[in-house]
This record gives structure tokens, sequence and C-alpha cells, in this order.
């Protein structure tokens, strides 16, 4: 029988490339985002597989739709194995300069979802005696930059639940682990590219150069399918003792 992942945020970046790698291995998705046409990625994604797919478009600032979202996983696929904290947006300014809204809307997403999410899972996994729950940090979980003062305070705040939830799950065989990725060729990153050029007052290529992969060792970005890949590793049968960990592909930056 098939196994069953959620993923949010998983319609376009990072999301969707571990939904392609999931349905490369018979998984069943519920995908989650906020594209308009969100619903015919992931049916197309699901023939292509053939797999069995869902579509949620719920709002990740309200703990009630994201408390929805895991409902109705289970209710569309009977049961929820995998659950992916992938969802997350970013704001680059000086903290003087921040938004109080923005920096609300930053924690609640990047950080509080993956709260509620994994509470709201946490039954059916118990039930299962398996559950495997990966959450997409950052870098920024464990290192800091100028500028980002929600996008950091979140990833460092998953981090730690992620330790927590591991000690938690462990007995129940529900292991929790973080992804730290660097700077990855995705739409938020695209746009990072502009919102820093504005703050440092550089041109995007800079940008890119001087101050994303700059701090990196390996001077390229981060391939999606290696995020992928590790996620795949981390969901398996055998990595019963894999949890608690955080994993940083991210160039060498935090070796540094």
């Amino acid at each position: 029988m098939n196994k069953t992942v959620l993923i949010t945020g998983s319609t376009s970046g990072i999301g969707l490339a571990i939904a392609t790698r999931f349905a490369k291995e018979g998984y069943n998705i519920m995908f989650h985002g906020l594209e308009a046409n969100g619903d015919a990625i992931a049916k197309d994604l699901g023939a292509t597989h053939n797999v069995k797919v869902g579509f949620s478009k719920g709002n990740l600032l309200h703990s009630d739709a994201v408390e929805g979202l895991i409902a109705e996983t289970i209710k569309t696929f009977g049961e929820l194995h995998v659950l992916v904290n992938n969802a997350g947006i970013q704001f680059v300014s000086p903290i003087e300069d921040f938004p109080n809204e923005t920096y609300e809307n930053i924690i609640a997403i990047n950080m509080n979802a993956v709260f509620y999410a994994s509470k709201a899972a946490w039954k059916q996994m118990k039930q299962q005696q398996f559950g495997r729950i990966i959450n997409i940090s950052s870098v920024h979980g464990l290192r800091a930059s100028e500028f980002k003062s929600a996008y950091v305070t979140a990833k460092h705040g998953v981090i730690g639940m992620t330790k927590v939830l591991a000690l938690e799950g462990a007995p129940f065989n529900i292991t929790c682990n973080a992804i730290c990725p660097g700077y990855v060729k995705t739409p938020l990153v695209e746009g990072q590219i502009k919102d820093q050029a504005k703050a440092h007052k550089m041109t995007e290529a800079e940008v890119v150069e001087k101050v994303m992969l700059v701090k990196q060792a390996v001077k390229e970005f981060v391939p999606v399918e290696a995020i992928a890949d590790m996620a795949v590793l981390l969901a398996k049968d055998s990595s019963t003792t894999i949890t608690g960990t955080s994993f940083a592909l991210d160039g060498g930056w935090s070796a540094q």
C-alpha cells in the first residue's frame, strides 16, 4: 500500500521538487499552495506517476486552516505518514523599517504553521506507530544575516521545535528532522535578489556574487533535487534513528 505525504507549499519551487520526487517513489500526495492552477499541477503529476493526489489552498496564517488541511488529508487518503512543512515567505528590510504585520505573517507561516500542522498530524501518526515530519528550515536556522530579522527568528525556532518533536515522537516511531538549504534558485530567492539589491544598493548580479553566495564555499545555488533526495531519505522506514537532526545543504556555508 502506498504511503501518503502532505507537502505544504508544494505547487512551486522547493515544494514542487519534493512532491515530484515523492511521486516517483510511489507516494500518494496532498498538495498545498496558493497558485491558481495548483489543482492542475497536482493532477498532472499524479497522472504522470500513477499516484493519488489531492490539493488544498488552506491559508497557513490561521491555525484552523492548518488543522483543516491535516484533516482533509486524512479524510482523503485515510492516513498520513509523512508531513513536509515546506511553505515559507520572506521579506528583507532593516529592522527599523520592518513592518510589524509582515513580521507577524512570517512568524505565522514559517514557524507557527509548522507547530499547528505537526500537532494536528500527531494523533494519526501515533495510531499508525509511524510518522516522518520533515521541516524545511534554512541555513538561516543555523546562521544569521542582516536585514532578515523575522525569517532568521522563525527558522531558528523551527530547529528548536524539530528537536522537541523528535524527543516526544521517539516512543511512537515518529521522527522529526530539519533540512537547512543555502540559497536555492526559486521564485522566493528571485524576489530576495531584487529586495537585497535595493537594501544593499547593488545590482542583482552583485547581490548574487557578493551577498548570497559569498558565504558558501561552493559558489553555486543548491539544486532542488538535492533537497528532494534528502526528504525522501528521511521519510524511509529505515530512518527510524535519524531524528532531531538538522541537515545543512548549504555549499559549506555553516562549516565556516
